[in-house]
């Protein structure tokens, strides 16, 4: 089950998703960290942030809408704090998600998790909205991806993972941008932007008016993304979207991902990633998979 990743050994491709994971500690009597291949922290900013005001998550038809406003303690509190705890678990690749606001804060915090030890990689939230242009995602304009991630591969000492956003017209475009930009490889997708409605009252269900929608109801959606960035780029890629069996896992990596990340499948219950690199492992068994590698981008598209 062991695969290589983007120049890191994982210890089988399925890695618990950022913001469902928190910073990783709170999982360790929970989930036996050295099981799944590693994890994503939560968004961690050059600031601590408190994130939206309430009500920020909610329930949705095969799946779950969030606008928790990448609540964080911040790099400071997260190396002083969070880190340390985590290098008890060598086997457990630890990446951490990067955001912020402007390509500076980016740069500021892979600046200081660069001196840090026990990381394994950094990705880059690339949906976050940014200041300096008005509010557009980095992940939606190639000229401003582009810069995100050129800039912070200059800087990084380790892999830089690119986490797309699924809100634009073109995955492969996005993909072929950050790419040439130095991108180790890609995460996607992240969240759909959407909306709930409250008809007793006419308004939002949620406080921010839009939120991020994950679970099961976009995994047809954001698995057609993972297949169709899978054709345009040559580095590896995290696909991700309403994986909640070792099934799912299989539909992604036979699309074209090298590994996977489960997010929305830890509320509901709390071992998922476990569980999910478990039965993934015992799958391969059944069908004679002697190396998982060899699921990846399998899928037969031509009629015989």
């Amino acid at each position: 089950m062991r695969i290589q990743f983007a120049g890191i050994e994982l210890a089988n491709p399925v890695i618990a998703a950022s913001g469902t994971f928190g910073y990783g500690v709170e999982f360790e009597e929970i989930v036996d960290l050295e099981k799944i291949g590693g994890f994503v922290t939560k968004g961690i900013s050059r600031e601590p942030m408190a994130g939206n005001e309430s009500p920020r998550i909610i329930e949705t038809a095969s799946g779950m809408m969030n606008a928790i406003g990448l609540q964080n303690v911040g790099i400071k509190a997260f190396l002083e704090k969070k880190l340390p705890a985590l290098r008890r678990y060598p086997k457990c690749a630890v990446i951490v998600n990067v955001f912020g606001g402007q390509v500076t804060d980016y740069l500021e915090v892979i600046r200081q998790l660069n001196d840090a030890e026990g990381i394994a990689a950094y990705e880059l939230n690339a949906s976050c909205p940014n200041t300096d242009h008005g509010g557009m995602a980095f992940g939606t304009d190639p000229a401003t991806l582009d810069e995100l991630v050129f800039r912070s591969k200059q800087l990084a000492t380790r892999p830089v993972i690119v986490k797309l956003s699924p809100n634009v017209t073109s995955i492969p475009t996005m993909a072929r941008c950050a790419e040439k930009a130095g991108a180790d490889a890609l995460s996607l997708v992240n969240t759909f932007v959407s909306l709930a409605i409250d008809i007793e009252t006419r308004r939002p269900r949620i406080a921010n008016v839009t939120a991020g929608l994950s679970g099961p109801a976009i995994k047809p959606i954001a698995l057609r993304m993972v297949w169709e960035a899978a054709k345009s780029v040559k580095i590896p890629i995290l696909g991700m979207g309403g994986i909640v069996t070792p099934e799912d896992a299989v539909e992604y990596l036979i699309a074209g991902a090298t590994a996977v990340q489960v997010g929305t499948a830890t509320y509901a219950d709390p071992r998922a990633v476990e569980r999910i690199a478990r039965g993934l492992e015992q799958w391969c068994t059944r069908h004679h998979i002697e190396k998982v590698k060899a699921l990846t981008g399998s899928v037969e598209t031509t009629r015989k």
